[in-house]
């Protein structure tokens, strides 16, 4: 998926591996290095700028359960020294007799994870490539193939990947490694999977988009909108591949489908920037269908928060808002809302040429 939530773009510019053992929190730091703050102390997160890809451990190892109840009694605090970290790096760098004793494929898995974080995702391909019968290898593989814009080989390892069924996950829960694809549902806004079926699935519905195959696309993600109908990537992986034939004049029942739209928007409220973006497309739907009002309001809520939200979302519903104005013929509240948009971002879609400056 992969947008500017008008047109397509290819999904290289935003797709993203990160490696971590934690939520978000708040961080500070410099590219390739930071220090993040988080409900169960600081943690340090190292990795390669550009790539994506980070791997993340918390400073200072964990504290016991006895060494937290002396702390809070007040009891004097043990001078044993804390246990040393290594370096991600490190960790993932297999000695002699790692590598006699583990198998082939699973040496393979390791030295891939290795090769990304240290900036060479090719080689990090080609090791998960050679681990051909580890799930979460084929997930990592196929993804990076997708990143490539190598659409053959990324469906052929996204499948082996959906092959692996209960066992996709489990390689990288025994390494203690969380890992999240950054998958790109609109230019605005990015959705985070993980190597289960799932996101395996939205990964195949990208690898359909991008061949322009939008019929085979729409079966995949109905089959996980039938799978979980509140998953609101989901619903928005749907909604926008639905306007979008719409708009490019591909529907033959463009009413129908912009109905199916504001049954798959229906109850959504502005909980997220998925949230937000679903109540974007529902507003789109209801302009096509000349309920002007009802999208103005739906804007307008959706616009309502601010915190938290991406900045260009934010920027696209304010372009739809003036759009909506300008069918209400309130043109001085459309051309204020264009002069928003085009002091946020001068090249959003064509806010110039509306007012006059292109």
């Amino acid at each position: 998926m992969g947008f500017r939530f008008f047109k397509r773009v290819k999904i290289a510019p935003g797709l993203s591996l990160n490696f971590s053992k934690g939520g978000i929190s708040p961080s500070i730091g410099v590219p390739g290095a930071r220090l993040t703050f988080g409900r169960r102390g600081p943690t340090g997160t190292v990795g390669i700028p550009g790539s994506g890809l980070y791997y993340t451990d918390r400073l200072g190892g964990k504290s016991s359960r006895r060494g937290r109840a002396r702390k809070a009694s007040g009891a004097t605090r043990d001078a044993a020294p804390q246990r040393v970290e290594q370096r991600p790096e490190e960790r993932l760098r297999l000695g002699f007799f790692d590598r006699l004793l583990m198998p082939k494929r699973e040496e393979h898995f390791v030295d891939g994870c290795r090769a990304y974080l240290e900036g060479d995702a090719s080689k990090a391909r080609a090791h998960f490539e050679q681990a051909h019968d580890q799930p979460d290898a084929a997930f990592l593989a196929g993804y990076l193939a997708l990143k490539d814009d190598d659409l053959e080989r990324a469906e052929h390892w996204l499948r082996r990947a959906l092959d692996g069924g209960a066992r996709l996950g489990e390689k990288l829960d025994e390494l203690g490694v969380r890992i999240e694809v950054l998958l790109p549902i609109s230019e605005d806004f990015r959705a985070v999977v993980a190597p289960c079926p799932r996101g395996a699935r939205l990964g195949l519905a990208e690898v359909h988009q991008l061949r322009g195959d939008d019929a085979a696309a729409l079966e995949v993600l109905e089959v996980l909108h039938l799978d979980d109908a509140e998953d609101v990537v989901v619903r928005v992986s749907i909604a926008e591949l639905l306007l979008e034939r719409v708009e490019a004049g591909h529907d033959p029942d463009p009413s129908a489908t912009r109905r199916r739209v504001l049954e798959l928007s229906s109850g959504v409220e502005n909980e997220s920037n998925a949230h937000a973006a679903l109540m974007l497309f529902r507003a789109r739907a209801l302009r096509g269908l000349e309920l002007f009002q009802a999208a103005r309001d739906v804007l307008t809520t959706a616009l309502r928060r601010r915190k938290d939200r991406d900045q260009h979302l934010l920027t696209a519903l304010r372009y739809e808002r003036a759009l909506v104005y300008e069918a209400l013929g309130q043109r001085s509240r459309a051309r204020g809302e264009f002069e928003r948009v085009y002091a946020e971002e001068p090249d959003h879609e064509d806010a110039a040429e509306r007012l006059g400056l292109g």
